[in-house]
């Protein structure tokens, strides 16, 4: 009855994100897609608590209806905690830079929000209805008790242990490094990547960077000087080693030169005048098929012309220092000419460093807002502020980890920090509150509490954080990159959370 309720509550609360996001006119994306099973995990938790502590009623004598009237009793405030730090750490995805992102976030705040309202109203309505006569204690509940003992009698060892452990993983955290090869978004079970590596490795390259030099006079590119300047720029790029290949007007003012002078191969220079220059200029493009001008190459006012620039496969890090050191050169060779580089090659290398900015801000905010929300829940400013130590060491951990066996972090990963920080909140609140029951209303002392909280919700938070595990490591299978990364170091980040979390926060009980 409970496997089929919480099937039936993750499949409204999936249709309700989806459709809402229908009529709201949201676009489907390949980050976007990865929602539906973010919101399955993040139902399957709310599920999970509620029917685990009614089982446990059960067990001890009540009926149906009594145990899940005890179960909304215990869990309705953590639940609607636990939802609203997950749905802010998913709306802080309205920072970055790149708006699929935010629609990933928006999805799956509503989702989680609609997650809450069917587990509060529609699992508890159906779950008294359905037949539900066992009275066994949920499995594994005695042995967390067991684990609840042992983190209580070595909890000093337990919290220095993983005190080094994460403080070795933070120090790997530089190791990361922004490189996103964005022909590598695609593996190679898809025709496009296959087709671009073959077109690299044999043909040309399918990254390139369009420079724009530009005078201030009309019909300047006819100035001798000035094609003078833009040959000594194309020089200096073919010169470079990531570079394949450069095409330039200059060059078709050299062919036309040698042209006009019988194919004489020393006549493949520049002209020297500027009427000359303006005249194969108008000669070439009076010669060109009808329909066809320049105006891919040079502008209206023949005052800018477009260098393209082929290169090979090159990390957003690569592009980035090529760009740099070109403008360094342009303005040191060439400080009367206006250029700059453009192109999506550039915009999406400029992306990511501009979308780790944005989401340093928007993770700064949602730990904000959690850090009052678990103040409040919680009624005390020690609690609050305390409990999101264990919280955030795990994603630096994390980064640790990736930093030692992967070490790039690209887009989408850079909004992980910030996505997760309102999960792995989430076991925290349900801890804490077992906690603080016990203690307020069961008058026990720390080590009783905390004996009490592993009692009481250990298996559920085990079980939450196996299914987060595994919920995020299906986007790891994904073949999209974007999906897959951030799938998989969510994942990583979901599993390193509970060892110093559990120690850390006897300590703060204590």
């Amino acid at each position: 009855s409970g496997t089929l309720t919480t099937f039936l509550m993750i499949i409204f609360s999936i249709v309700t994100a989806m459709g809402l996001a229908g009529w709201l006119g949201t676009l489907l994306s390949p980050p976007v897609m990865s929602a539906p099973i973010m919101v399955l995990t993040m139902a399957i938790a709310d599920a999970v608590h509620l029917l685990v502590t009614m089982k446990h009623e059960m067990h001890l004598g009540k009926n149906k209806v009594d145990a899940m009237v005890e179960s909304m009793r215990i869990n309705f405030w953590p639940i609607f905690v636990t939802t609203l730090t997950t749905a802010l750490g998913f709306l802080s995805l309205n920072f970055s830079d790149a708006p699929p992102f935010h629609d990933l976030g928006n999805i799956a705040a509503i989702g989680v929000s609609a997650a809450f309202v069917f587990s509060i109203t529609f699992l508890p309505a159906l779950i008294t209805i359905l037949p539900a006569k066992s009275t066994r204690e949920v499995t594994g509940k005695y042995a967390m008790g067991h684990f609840g003992d042992f983190v209580i009698r070595h909890y000093r060892a337990l919290l220095i242990g993983s005190t080094v452990v994460v403080l070795i993983l933070v120090a790997l955290v530089p190791k990361n490094e922004l490189n996103d090869v964005f022909v590598e978004y695609f593996d190679t079970t898809i025709e496009f990547r296959r087709d671009s590596d073959y077109a690299a490795e044999h043909l040309t390259g399918v990254y390139y960077i369009d420079f724009s030099l530009g005078t201030n006079e009309a019909g300047g590119i006819s100035d001798p000087e000035y094609l003078k300047d833009v040959d000594k720029f194309v020089q200096h790029l073919r010169a470079q080693p990531e570079v394949i290949h450069v095409f330039s007007l200059t060059d078709t003012f050299k062919r036309l030169n040698k042209n006009m002078h019988g194919d004489d191969p020393a006549w493949y220079k520049l002209p020297d005048e500027r009427n000359l220059a303006a005249q194969y200029l108008l000669l070439y493009e009076m010669s060109l098929p009808y329909g066809l001008d320049l105006n891919n190459q040079i502008d209206v006012g023949k005052t800018t012309t477009k260098i393209a620039v082929t290169l090979n496969t090159l990390s957003s890090n690569e592009i980035l220092a090529l760009e740099q050191r070109t403008s360094a050169w342009l303005q040191e060779n060439m400080p009367e000419l206006e250029g700059f580089g453009t192109g999506p090659t550039v915009m999406f290398a400029h992306l990511g460093e501009r979308n780790i900015h944005s989401m340093l801000i928007g993770t700064t905010v949602a730990l904000f807002m959690i850090s009052m929300v678990l103040i409040i829940f919680f009624r005390s400013l020690r609690y609050g502020l305390i409990s999101l130590l264990p919280n955030l060491l795990p994603a630096a951990a994390a980064f640790g980890i990736w930093g030692l066996f992967v070490g790039q972090v690209g887009i989408a990963l850079s909004v992980v920090t910030g996505m997760t920080l309102g999960i792995v909140v989430d076991d925290t609140v349900h801890f804490m509150s077992k906690y603080l029951r016990a203690r307020r209303e069961k008058g026990f002392n720390a080590e009783q509490a905390v004996h009490y909280a592993f009692n009481s919700v250990g298996i559920a938070l085990l079980v939450t954080s196996v299914v987060l595990v595994a919920g995020f490591m299906i986007l790891a299978q994904s073949h999209f990159q974007l999906n897959a990364g951030m799938g998989l170091l969510t994942s990583c980040l979901l599993y390193t959370s509970p060892s110093p979390r559990d120690s850390c926060i006897h300590l703060v009980c204590r």
